[in-house]
């Protein structure tokens, strides 16, 4: 082997030096591996954060932004002075347990179809309840909305072991990302255009209309505390999450699909923005206006990217992509278990 390593865990952080004392020392503990680094890569924090690290963990590495970047773009701009095999975009509020690498590095390892895993996410705060973001691997619906085995919109299921195979997802959640580095490199990393959110599955979306595949790794299990970056239902959320939305269609979709389902999502914007009217949320009202505002100023950008992504499209029909509303089984049906769905994404 080269001089690089093998596994590089990169931490973003910003303004997270409360949550190094909590989290970072299992990270530490239990990622004795071969050739492995931990590096905590700063967004031009404004709290103690260099100092906590320099002081209290001087066997991470740090590599230091010259400001705050964001999620997306924060990545792509660490990941640029990162040599290694694999990442593993690991956030800074997520507690790993023993033995968490090998089964998700072992299976990168043995099939070169395979670019990315995802671990078992459950919830720091409730230990036998998965986690809003990932849970047991991602999955999207026919119009973009995503879900996951193990959590649909807001319902979140206990883990009861039902979700302990070993599967193809459509996306794994940048909590807890195994990436192969050149693949993530050759895909131009995450969109910063994203900022935050849903850039995870921008990226995963791209990877498998290039031919590759994303699975999801019961064998390692990660705790996530969640809402770090920004708290579950904040308006910015709720702008960011319309807006990345639009983005990730529009770059994305099929020709076939592209016209039909583009337009179907904006009408369902629509509607959930009167529901926030009506139910008097007129913070989350305002934001998929916004959203919807920056779409439209963003479009000549949106236009180009979409152009070179269909020159490396080479799969269109995603087995992956629910061919319903998830909306709809969710709401007019209650259906809110994944099993509920019937969806058997394996022989689609």
């Amino acid at each position: 082997m080269s001089g690089k390593p093998k596994i590089a865990i990169v931490i973003l952080n910003w303004n997270g030096e409360k949550l190094f004392g909590e989290f970072l020392p299992s990270v530490i503990r239990n990622s004795n591996f071969p050739d492995t680094e931990i590096i905590v890569a700063d967004n031009a924090s404004t709290d103690s954060s260099l100092e906590v690290l320099r002081e209290k963990f001087p066997e991470v590495k740090i590599i230091e932004l010259d400001k705050n970047y964001g999620f997306a773009e924060g990545y792509n701009q660490a990941l640029k002075q990162v040599e290694a095999e694999f990442f593993v975009l690991l956030n800074s509020d997520v507690e790993v347990t023993p033995n968490w690498l090998a089964p998700c590095i072992s299976m990168l390892e043995n099939d070169e179809s395979l670019v990315a895993v995802q671990p078992k996410i459950l919830s720091y705060e409730k230990p036998h309840q998965f986690e809003y973001a990932g849970a047991a691997g991602g999955f999207t619906d026919m119009f973009g909305y995503p879900f996951c085995r193990g959590r649909i919109l807001n319902r979140i299921e206990h883990d009861l072991g039902q979700y302990n195979t070993p599967t193809t997802i459509f996306w794994a959640s940048g909590a807890c990302m195994f990436i192969k580095a050149d693949s993530f490199k050759n895909a131009g990393g995450f969109d910063g255009d994203f900022w935050a959110h849903m850039e995870e599955i921008d990226l995963c979306w791209r990877l498998k209309s290039r031919g590759y595949r994303i699975a999801y790794q019961p064998n390692s299990v990660v705790f996530h505390l969640g809402g770090g970056t920004l708290p579950y239902n904040n308006p910015q959320k709720d702008y960011l999450n319309f807006r990345n939305n639009l983005f990730m269609l529009f770059k994305n979709l099929s020709p076939k699909r592209f016209h039909r389902i583009f337009f179907a999502r904006m009408i369902l914007d629509g509607v959930a923005a009167i529901k926030f009217l009506l139910g008097f949320q007129f913070n989350s009202f305002y934001s998929v206006g916004r959203a919807h505002a920056s779409f439209y100023r963003n479009l000549r950008s949106l236009s180009r990217k979409r152009k070179e992504l269909l020159k490396q499209m080479v799969v269109t029909e995603h087995a992956e992509i629910y061919p319903n509303s998830i909306m709809w089984k969710f709401f007019i049906e209650k259906k809110r278990k994944f099993s509920a769905l019937k969806f058997d994404f394996f022989n689609n």
